[in-house]
């Protein structure tokens, strides 16, 4: 019956992410009794981190091709999402499609077929058959699946000859951080983030002003995901059935990479700067509990689970040129969205929500030298980014966060077919999700500083003349 199908497939989504996670939560214990209480001496390494050390892979292009030619595994929200994006960009073909559930495949391949591409093969038959479409011809395979398999998915690609585009996190211990890094440089296939927000029209527009000088020497930043999902937490649909477990195995910074991966830009973050160290606390956990407590009636199997996520998690990264990141992550209490998305620096400071900037000595719209904000729109005409003029039109009319999925897709797939170095490489994958592992034994371990690992194995240096985020043509 369809009914024992959804359950068989709800309890196979959570099981596979208990088991796996747990496997991360032990691997924290392991780290905790060999660091102590102090500052982390040498965090966990790769294994391959002497072989691999002149396999760099900052500046690599992508092969220049005529057509794209992808598979995406995972059809659910937001890989249907992105689907539609593809379909509306040229030269792209859609070949292969994978999700645990048939239909979904079958609806995503009817997408596929209505643009007049032919039918993509289809892949259902469990947990493992993505490693099937894998092995097909592919250039690049796009990967939207629950967290804890984003690090197999985009090791198989990799492995299998395919660049891989993965979502956030693409990480969520340190041992899978190393992994897609040592396998990206082992099989030199990139692994991109699928960060949206490093594209939005406001966070490209500050990213000229701070390269610009607007804001002087930068020198702080700040970074966040305060965003109110109790109602998707704890669905029995979609996310609900999978992305409420890490708040009972984990208490840290579980989502930091849509605050962290454009304040990164702003920084120049593996580009002649590093994250350092972080330190990070968490607070009781109240809000999650207390929704299902109001929400759910006694025998609801949700009323047993014992959340031990803190409501609000506080993090401060350091970088190795001096700079400070305050980084935050809340979504189970009752507030407005907000990503914090703020820099600052010698000359002055943007702070977003709502986006406003202060120019040391400007003067105001009526001619004064009071000190106030400017709205972030007078800058516009000169700053607005060359993607957004060309592409954000179309952008808007997809939809997709107020147009930034459809833009970071359409850059991807114009980097692919032109040959060009990618935005966001394994090194970005890596640094921008280790917060999550990383925040998890600071709050452990009473706020003690952790240290970031040096994913680039000391090309950040020597990376400082690299061309900078969407700057190639």
């Amino acid at each position: 019956m369809p009914g024992d199908t959804d359950k068989e497939l709800k309890d196979v989504s959570r099981r596979s992410f208990i088991q796996r996670t747990a496997l991360g939560g032990a691997g924290l214990l392991m780290a905790k009794d060999v660091l102590g209480s102090g500052l982390s001496a040498s965090a966990p390494k790769s294994a391959n981190q002497t072989a691999n050390a002149a396999m760099t892979m900052i500046g690599v292009p992508f092969e220049a091709r005529e057509q794209v030619r992808l598979g995406i595994i995972g059809v659910g929200g937001r890989g249907t999402n992105l689907l539609e994006d593809l379909l509306a960009i040229e030269k792209v073909e859609i070949k292969a499609i994978c999700d645990l559930v048939p239909e979904k495949v079958a609806r995503a391949q009817q997408a596929v077929t209505k643009t007049g591409q032919p039918e993509p093969a289809g892949f259902s038959k469990g947990e493992w058959d993505f490693k099937n479409l894998t092995e097909l011809d592919l250039d690049m395979v796009y990967i939207a699946t629950p967290w804890n398999w984003h690090v197999p998915m985009a090791v198989a690609a990799m492995k299998n000859g395919k660049h891989a585009a993965v979502e956030v996190p693409a990480c969520t211990t340190l041992q899978e951080c190393w992994e897609i890094v040592d396998t990206s440089e082992a099989t030199r296939k990139h692994c991109v983030i699928l960060e949206n927000c490093c594209y939005g029209s406001n966070e490209m527009m500050v990213l000229g002003m701070v390269r610009d000088g607007v804001f002087g020497e930068i020198t702080h930043g700040e970074a966040a995901y305060l965003h109110d999902l109790r109602t998707i937490l704890t669905s029995s649909e979609g996310e609900g059935q999978w992305r409420r477990f890490p708040h009972v195995q984990r208490n840290g910074n579980l989502y930091p990479t849509h605050g962290l991966g454009p304040v990164a830009h702003y920084m120049d973050i593996h580009r002649g700067d590093r994250f350092d160290y972080m330190v990070s606390v968490s607070s009781a956990e109240a809000s999650l509990s207390a929704y299902v407590k109001t929400n759910f009636p006694d025998g609801d199997p949700k009323r047993a689970e014992k959340y031990i996520c803190g409501d609000m998690n506080t993090s401060i990264i350091k970088t190795a040129k001096g700079r400070t990141i305050l980084l935050q992550h809340d979504v189970v209490n009752p507030r407005p969205y907000s990503r914090l998305n703020s820099i600052a620096g010698t000359k002055g400071i943007f702070a977003d929500y709502p986006p406003r900037v202060f120019v040391d000595g400007a003067k105001q719209a009526d001619g004064s030298g009071h000190e106030d904000w400017q709205n972030l729109d007078a800058f516009r005409d000169k700053y607005e980014h060359a993607l957004w003029k060309t592409t954000g039109e179309l952008a808007r009319k997809m939809g997709g966060h107020g147009g930034m999925d459809y833009v970071m897709n359409y850059r991807l797939m114009a980097c692919l077919k032109k040959g060009l170095v990618p935005d966001i490489n394994c090194y970005d994958a890596a640094a921008w999700s280790a917060p999550v592992p990383l925040s998890e034994a600071s709050v452990a371990q009473n706020g003690a500083p952790q240290k970031f690992p040096d994913f680039t194995r000391g090309k950040w240096s020597a990376n400082a003349d690299a061309p900078g985020f969407a700057v190639q043509t």
